[in-house]
C-alpha cells in the first residue's frame, strides 16, 4: 500500500503503538475498547506521526517475537478478496457488511491474515469476541478431547436432554467464575437471545407476584389469559409491562433486544419496536478530576430522569419491570459513568420492584481487569441478572433464585447453548489462570492509562477525543 494512503497511515499508526509496548500491553491494545479509543486518537495527523516515530526502533524486534509481525502484500481487500466478494454476493453476501475475507488457518495470536495473505495486527478481535486470539495452543489442544467430537457430531437439545457431563462442566466454567451472590446460570446461543430470555424471566417473575396478590399461584392462569395470549392481547400477553434502557446502549438485534438498543439508526430503521421507555445516560466531561461537580450533577439528572419514567409508567398502569444497562456503553460510543451512578440505578430498581439487569456481553470475562466489569462498582448486593456472550464463547446469563422460571418450556429453545463451547471455554479459563491473563489486564490497563495521561500533558485538547477510557479498577 502506498505510504501516503490514509488507510495505510491509520493502520500503521494503530500497529505502531502496540508494537512499541510489551507483550501484555499488546494484548490490551488488541481489545475492541482500546481499538476504538486509539482509532479516534490517530485520526489526527500529529498523533499518527508521533506513534509512527516510535515504531522505527521496535518493528524488527516485534516481528521476530511475534512470528512475522505485520506484512502487507496488497491493498485490502486485495484481488482474491474482491473475487470472493463477487462470488459471495449472489449467495446473499452474509448481510452485506463484509469488509474482507480471512484465512483463519494462517492467523495466530493477535495477527489476522486475510485471503490475500496480508498479515495485520487485529485491533477488532471478531467484534471483541476472541478471548485468546487466533489458534491459541490451549484451544487447539482441546480439540483432542473425545467429548468435543461427540458433542460436535451429536448436538444435543440441552434444555430437554442434556449430556451427563453438563453439571460438572458448568461447575468448571461459568459457576466457577460466577459473580458473588449469583449461583444460577442459563446458557443460550448469543447475547441477543440471552437478553430476550432475561426480559421474559423478569416479566414472568413480576406476573407471578401479581397473581400471588390475587391469591393465585404463579401458573394459575385464567381462561381469559390463556385465550388472549394466542392473539397477542392482554391480559395473557404482558403488553403493559416494559424494560427501561438507556440512550447509547446496545443489547442486540432481535426484537425486544433491539427495542432496548439506541446506538445507531442503522440497527433500528424499518423494524418495529415495543413501547418501552428510554432514559438518558450521563454525558461526562473529561478529564474527570477537572469536572467532578459537573459530572455529579449530570449523573444526578439522569438518575432523576429514570425515576420519573418509573413513576410515570406506574401511574399509567404499565410498570417498568426491568432496567438493563452496560458497564461501558461500548458500541454506543465508549460511554462511562461512576460506580455511584450504577448503584443509584440498582436502588431505583429495588424501590420499584424491577429487575436490575447488567449486560456484560462486551465487558465480561476479564476485559476490564475484573472477571465482570460491574464488580468495580462495589454494589451492596449482586444484580438480578448478569448477561454474557462474546469472550465467553456462547451466550447466557446468571440470575437470582427469585427469577427461576415457574415451569418448563417458558425459557426454552432447541439448543439452549452449545456443549462444544463449554469445553472450549473451560480451556480458555485454564489458559487464563495458567498465563495470569487477568492480572495482565490490570497491569497493562494501568500502563495504558499512564501512556494516555502523559499524552494529555503534551496535548491537553486531545484528551476528550481519545482518552474517555475510565479505569475499571476498584480505586478508579
Amino acid at each position: 500500500c502506498p505510504s501516503a494512503s490514509p488507510r495505510h497511515e491509520r493502520r500503521q499508526a494503530l500497529a505502531t503503538l502496540a508494537a512499541s509496548e510489551s507483550p501484555p500491553m499488546r494484548r490490551v491494545l488488541s481489545s475492541a475498547p482500546a481499538a476504538e479509543m486509539i482509532g479516534a486518537a490517530v485520526a489526527e495527523k500529529a498523533a499518527v506521526r508521533a506513534l509512527s516515530a516510535r515504531a522505527v526502533s521496535t518493528a524488527a524486534a516485534v516481528a521476530t517475537e511475534e512470528g512475522g509481525g505485520i506484512s502487507m502484500k496488497t491493498k485490502v481487500p486485495g484481488p482474491v478478496g474482491l473475487r470472493l466478494m463477487e462470488q459471495h454476493g449472489p449467495q446473499g453476501a452474509s448481510g452485506g457488511a463484509i469488509s474482507l475475507f480471512c484465512d483463519y488457518r494462517a492467523s495466530d495470536g493477535c495477527y489476522l491474515v486475510d485471503a490475500d495473505g496480508n498479515r495485520m495486527l487485529d485491533m477488532f478481535s471478531q467484534i471483541a469476541s476472541l478471548p485468546l486470539g487466533y489458534n491459541h495452543p490451549s484451544l487447539l489442544a482441546a480439540q483432542a478431547d473425545p467429548l468435543l467430537a461427540t458433542y460436535s457430531t451429536s448436538r444435543c437439545a440441552i434444555g430437554l436432554m442434556p449430556p451427563m457431563e453438563l453439571p460438572e462442566l458448568l461447575d468448571e466454567t461459568f459457576l466457577k467464575i460466577a459473580p458473588a451472590g449469583l449461583s444460577r446460570v442459563q446458557t443460550m446461543l448469543c447475547g441477543s437471545s440471552a437478553n430476550e430470555n432475561v426480559f421474559k424471566a423478569a416479566m414472568f417473575a413480576y406476573r407471578a407476584k401479581q397473581r400471588a396478590k390475587a391469591g393465585r399461584g404463579p401458573t394459575d392462569f385464567t381462561r381469559d389469559e390463556l385465550e388472549s395470549c394466542m392473539v397477542n392481547q392482554s391480559p395473557g400477553c404482558a403488553n403493559d409491562l416494559s424494560i427501561l434502557s438507556f440512550r447509547g446502549g446496545f443489547h442486540g438485534r432481535t426484537m425486544a433486544a433491539l427495542t432496548c438498543t439506541h446506538s445507531k439508526p442503522v440497527h433500528k430503521l424499518d423494524a418495529p419496536a415495543f413501547d418501552w421507555p428510554t432514559a438518558d445516560f450521563p454525558a461526562l466531561q473529561y478529564p474527570l478530576e477537572h469536572h467532578a461537580a459537573e459530572n455529579a450533577a449530570e449523573e444526578a439528572r439522569c438518575v432523576d430522569g429514570a425515576r420519573a419514567i418509573f413513576e410515570a409508567r406506574l401511574a399509567e398502569g404499565r410498570p417498568v419491570v426491568g432496567l438493563i444497562i452496560e458497564p461501558i456503553l461500548s458500541e454506543g460510543g465508549d460511554l462511562h459513568a461512576s460506580p455511584s451512578f450504577f448503584a443509584s440505578l440498582q436502588r431505583l430498581c429495588g424501590e420499584f420492584d424491577a429487575a436490575f439487569i447488567v449486560d456484560e456481553v462486551q465487558t465480561g470475562v476479564m476485559a476490564s481487569g475484573h472477571m465482570w466489569a460491574h464488580q468495580a462498582w462495589g454494589l451492596p448486593e449482586a444484580p438480578d441478572f448478569v448477561v454474557f456472550s462474546k469472550k465467553a464463547l456462547l451466550g447466557g446469563y446468571y440470575f437470582k433464585e427469585a427469577f427461576q422460571p415457574p415451569q418448563g418450556y417458558r425459557i426454552f429453545n432447541t439448543w439452549m447453548g452449545d456443549m462444544t463451547k463449554l469445553l472450549l471455554f473451560r480451556a480458555v479459563l485454564e489458559a487464563a489462570e495458567r498465563e495470569g491473563l487477568q492480572a495482565r489486564a490490570v497491569s497493562t490497563g494501568a500502563a495504558l492509562m499512564r501512556t494516555l495521561e502523559a499524552a494529555r500533558e503534551r496535548r491537553p485538547r486531545c484528551w476528550g477525543l481519545h482518552c474517555r477510557l475510565a479505569r475499571q479498577q476498584p480505586d478508579a
